[in-house]
């Protein structure tokens, strides 16, 4: 990665003058980690001229930026961009969830949360801000005090965010037993997420919350014993416990930046016991 980086800035010193398509165009390829090659065959035109493209030589009409921003599998929001730069409108709408034309999708939603009932459910978006939850999420954090004080002293007044709750030393952090496992999982995920769709307003927030908890520990050495096919989340405390593993899910075919962004996470029971106390904890808030 740092070789990559190092090729493009020596790139951008030679041609200080490229317009910004171009610059932008190069640095999405580095990232990728294609050569020019590679990119032209995946975008249908020549290697001659994508590299007039990235020299600023040429100009790409909106067609080939949209054809540019597939075979990069740019986010919308990014192509959106991409096409800004190149002089044109964005191709992409934004509607919140609360949009009229967004009724399906939040229906679709709404349905996925419902049904995955009794296990804890929640919609975000691409910094993991909680967009909406199923009644479970909240009778999970329910087992280990006041909800509402759990999201305010560990997101304040901005928005309710999934990590933000869970790196927060008082959020979920103190209940997380096996911390040192999970923490650097989810830290190492979230930033190659981050990273690879150029996301800085969340790579900025993991390096906050990495100070704030103290950082999170680096993985531990080798373990030559078999892993489990995931890693499990156990919370609890000394009267309570629940050991869960989660599922993230996307639309297929997004059209809007909003429905690219979305992610459906789903949790599950990792043991019997966990299972059970879900099951017991639902019947028990509706009877």
């Amino acid at each position: 990665m740092a070789g990559v980086g190092i090729v493009a800035a020596r790139a951008d010193r030679l041609i200080p003058d490229r317009p910004p398509f171009a610059r932008a165009l190069r640095r999405w390829r580095d990232r990728r980690r294609l050569s020019q090659l590679e990119l032209a065959i995946r975008s249908g035109v020549s290697q001659r001229h994508l590299s007039f493209l990235e020299l600023g030589r040429s100009s790409p009409s909106r067609d080939m930026v949209l054809r540019l921003g597939e075979a990069l599998e740019l986010p919308l929001r990014d192509c959106n961009s991409l096409l800004g730069l190149a002089g044109f409108a964005p191709g992409y709408r934004e509607r919140g969830l609360e949009d009229p034309d967004m009724q399906p999708v939040r229906e679709a939603l709404r349905l996925m949360l419902d049904c995955h009932e009794p296990n804890p459910a929640m919609v975000v978006d691409r910094d993991w801000n909680v967009l909406m939850v199923n009644r479970a999420i909240q009778r999970l954090f329910g087992l280990f005090g006041d909800v509402d004080a759990l999201w305010a002293r560990s997101c304040g007044d901005g928005p309710r965010n999934a990590l933000r709750a869970m790196f927060h030393p008082q959020g979920l952090r103190p209940l997380i037993r096996n911390w040192d496992t999970v923490a650097p999982v989810m830290l190492s995920r979230s930033r190659r997420e981050a990273e690879a769709d150029d996301n800085r307003e969340l790579l900025a927030m993991l390096d906050e919350l990495a100070g704030a908890a103290g950082g999170a520990p680096a993985a531990g050495a080798h373990d030559e014993r078999p892993h489990p096919p995931v890693v499990a989340l156990e919370l609890g405390t000394d009267e309570q416990s629940v050991s869960l593993f989660s599922v993230i899910s996307t639309f297929g075919t997004p059209q809007d930046v909003t429905t690219d962004e979305v992610r459906v996470e789903t949790f599950f029971p990792a043991d019997d016991d966990t299972a059970r106390l879900l099951r017991s904890n639902a019947n028990c808030k509706a009877s």
